[in-house]
């Protein structure tokens, strides 16, 4: 499927249902869609959402694991005009409660491990919850089977993914039609075709889970949903199903390439492996390139940019030639993509091997943040995206990531703000000032840690404080360690001086 600036997400099903149905379009674990039933099915969910009271414009969200359902909800959205909204399952349930009030969704697809969070957050929000499995099909069966037959436009927005900012407070991100197809359009570089069974462990509110089953799709491909990682399981998938493309994060290389007999597996399949994420260290990617054999695609890219817009190409992947270097590299931008590296504070551009603010703009940057003018203005700069990221470029162009402008920590390819943890303990009755920062950490990239002032008199526990926070937020974002100190360094303003304090730690773990 070609045709970005006229494809619709919707058209997608229709095309590939009407010229090769009987082709498995999704699989999960033992289950298999066809194309010829995706659309089917996501006709019959669009009818059913229509009859729930969610009209045009509504959001439309998914709380669970990877599944078909998502797929489903995904074209079922776009045939129409309605925006899907998958929600992070990783949250705390006051967290969910905030995005699914900002997102006002009158509908909420939860599967069976999710279903009594979301009955919670429904019944303070007069929302409807249709839960996986009996019900769902049941509605699917009381509903025709008719395409309501809409397209929308390609500047419309089909999906709405949640990230949070340096507040602390979650931005939805409006991706259009338009993102999506250009994202698309990456595919061939990957080595995809619509022979391609590819495989996404990555959940569904990230980009690098839907943005890759959306790839597959476009394709006329097969894609394999991987709901929970478990490194054994995935190579005996790789192995069974004859995977030929795949999407990881730094983390789960380490995973897959630690399992005894790794490198013996049959992978003649597999064409290429695409890793991103999070920064990955030398010896990993090196232990990955041994293990699979295959081409290997360095990504970078963000949520507001509908996934990559930089790429080290397989030719740059040379552990032990003369350009080794280049896999310290997030690579070069790809062709319709226009990158820039400013000084944060003018915008003025610096120059190549100066560090700065990486800027991007391509036809897969985002429209902007749901109901959020004044940080869409600050994130999209005539057309610019300021991604916060800091970096260089080097005399030939590849770009090098360097500490980010914003505090963010990476940790096994999730972000976590340290704002929101510092909130979570600071409210600790013992707690009289805490700052956070991610420190090195072998298996996860980054690891969180949390540098906290007791109150006079007060010696809280490690494992107290993080007993606190796991109330408020998310596992993946609690402190690993938790060091009490009497004070921390501070600007002549007051800010707390973390690079300082990020380069001290560091420098003590190694």
């Amino acid at each position: 499927m070609h045709g970005g600036d006229e494809l619709r997400v919707a058209d997608v099903v229709r095309t590939h249902a009407a010229s090769r149905g009987d082709h498995v379009a999704v699989r999960h674990g033992e289950a298999a869609l066809t194309y010829a039933q995706l659309d089917e099915r996501s006709n019959r969910l669009a009818n059913a959402v229509l009859a729930l009271g969610a009209p045009p414009g509504s959001r439309i969200a998914y709380l669970g694991r990877s599944a078909p359902e998502v797929v489903e909800l995904l074209f079922a959205a776009s045939k129409i005009g309605a925006v899907l909204v998958p929600l992070n399952w990783r949250l705390s349930p006051p967290e969910l409660g905030a995005v699914l009030q900002d997102s006002g969704a009158p509908v909420v697809v939860a599967a069976p491990p999710y279903l009594e969070v979301a009955d919670g957050l429904a019944a303070a929000r007069s929302v409807r919850v249709v839960a996986v499995g009996d019900d769902y099909e049941q509605m699917l069966g009381a509903h025709e089977a008719t395409d309501p037959g809409g397209r929308g436009a390609s500047g419309d927005v089909i999906v709405q993914m949640y990230t949070s900012g340096t507040t602390g407070v979650p931005k939805g991100v409006l991706t259009t039609h338009r993102n999506l197809a250009a994202a698309a359009e990456t595919s061939p570089y990957w080595q995809f075709d619509e022979d391609s069974v590819s495989l996404t462990p990555l959940p569904m509110f990230h980009i690098g889970g839907i943005g890759w089953a959306f790839l597959g799709l476009w394709n006329g491909a097969t894609t394999i949903l991987v709901s929970e990682f478990v490194a054994a399981d995935v190579l005996d998938t790789f192995e069974r199903l004859r995977v030929t493309n795949a999407v990881l994060v730094p983390t789960m290389l380490q995973l897959l390439t630690g399992v005894p007999g790794a490198a013996d597996r049959d992978y003649s399949a597999l064409r290429s492996i695409a890793y991103g994420a999070s920064p990955i260290t030398t010896p990993v990617l090196k232990a990955a390139l041994r293990t699979f054999g295959c081409s290997f695609f360095g990504v970078y890219g963000l949520t507001e940019s509908t996934g990559g817009v930089v790429h080290l190409e397989p030719r740059d992947h040379d552990p032990d030639g003369p350009r080794a270097h280049l896999l310290r590299s997030a690579g070069k931008p790809l062709p319709w993509v226009e990158l820039r590296v400013v000084d944060p504070d003018t915008g003025r551009d610096v120059d190549r091997n100066e560090v700065g603010e990486v800027l991007v703009r391509a036809p897969n940057v985002m429209a902007g943040y749901f109901n959020r003018p004044a940080e869409t203005a600050a994130a999209l700069v005539d057309g610019w995206l300021r991604t916060g990221d800091g970096g260089y470029l080097d005399d030939e162009g590849y770009l090098f990531l360097t500490d980010r402008i914003k505090d963010m920590i990476v940790s096994g390819g999730e972000n976590v703000y340290p704002i929101e943890v510092e909130e979570a303990l600071a409210q600790h009755p013992d707690v009289a000032d805490v700052a956070v920062i991610g420190v090195p950490d072998e298996r996860w990239g980054e690891t969180v840690m949390a540098l906290v002032i007791p109150r006079a008199g007060a010696e809280p526990r490690a494992d107290e404080l993080v007993a606190f926070a796991r109330e408020r937020v998310a596992g993946y974002k609690l402190p690993r360690v938790v060091e009490l100190v009497d004070q921390l360094p501070r600007t002549a303003s007051g800010k707390v001086l973390k690079r300082e304090l990020r380069e001290r730690y560091a420098a003590a773990r190694a």
